[in-house]
């Protein structure tokens, strides 16, 4: 299912980076985590169908087994060392 990434400005306010679209909620997901990690600081949010996941619940979703695609290994490491 299609899905919708919003994300707010940056702090110096000088770029609003919006909306991206993408194919599916995972490939959203993916790009969230892994090519653009500050989505927490910047109150990202996904709207898939009718359901809106905040920045928290999309990397609560990434870290899970189910998750259907492959992680970047820098990622993993990154959150293995922060527990």
């Amino acid at each position: 299912m299609p899905a919708e990434l919003f994300v707010g400005t940056r702090k110096s306010g000088r770029r609003r980076l919006g909306l991206r679209r993408f194919s599916s909620a995972a490939e959203a997901i993916r790009f969230a985590v892994e090519d653009f990690p500050a989505v927490r600081t910047l109150g990202a949010w996904m709207q898939v169908g009718n359901e809106r996941y905040d920045s928290d619940d999309i990397h609560r979703v990434y870290e899970n087994d189910d998750y259907p695609l492959s992680r970047r290994t820098c990622v993993i490491r990154r959150k293995a060392a922060s527990d």
